[in-house]
């Protein structure tokens, strides 16, 4: 099998395609879409967002040391796009991509409305890395739609049809093809008839 050598780049694909809300002390919100972003350790609970100087998004972070990141869906393909193509100095993006700002436990920074999950972070560190800031945070509160809970108590973030970004386009989750350690796990032994 033969492999082109390229020259180094983010090749890490797909990604979750998010929109980060975030607020300043003047009572301005934004929205905006990013990719730069994942989880950093578990316990406790870590994340982190990458954001360039220059986004309207990255003074109000660095100002309040909020924001949230809300998990996108194959119905909010258009908005994300937009949002990560607009800036929120030119106009309202909740108010132009009919999304709603919610207030959940953060004093400035919004949830939207229509994520099915709103992860709320509080900023711990901030790394100056180049084009991107990366704003490490520790999740604070997670909240997520009531309409993709089964009757025990299990969220289903697949019935929302999660969208992910792979070098430059957006896509929708294929099948399922397994659980964690799914490739360890014993098959039940099958009963033999008599």
């Amino acid at each position: 099998m033969a492999k082109q050598k390229w020259k180094p780049g983010n090749m890490v694909y797909p990604l979750p395609a998010v929109l980060v809300s975030c607020g300043d002390k003047a009572g301005n919100i934004n929205v905006m879409t990013a990719a730069w972003t994942g989880t950093i350790c578990s316990d406790p609970p870590m994340v982190y967002v990458s954001v360039r100087k220059e986004r309207y998004s990255h003074h109000m972070i660095q100002e309040t040391g909020e924001y949230v990141i809300n998990l996108t869906t194959e119905k909010l393909a258009w908005a994300t796009d937009f949002c990560g193509v607009r800036s929120g100095r030119d106009m309202d993006k909740f108010k132009e991509m009919k999304l709603t700002p919610v207030q959940g436990e953060l004093e400035y920074a919004p949830m939207v409305a229509e994520s099915p999950v709103s992860i709320e972070c509080r900023v711990t560190n901030v790394m100056e890395l180049g084009s991107h800031d990366m704003f490490m945070a520790e999740v604070t509160a997670v909240y997520v739609d009531e309409q993709y809970m089964d009757e025990k108590g299990t969220f289903h973030l697949e019935k929302a049809a999660p969208l992910v970004y792979s070098h430059g386009q957006y896509y929708g989750l294929g099948r399922h093809l397994g659980g964690f350690g799914y490739a360890v796990r014993k098959k039940p032994v099958k009963k033999r008839k008599k």
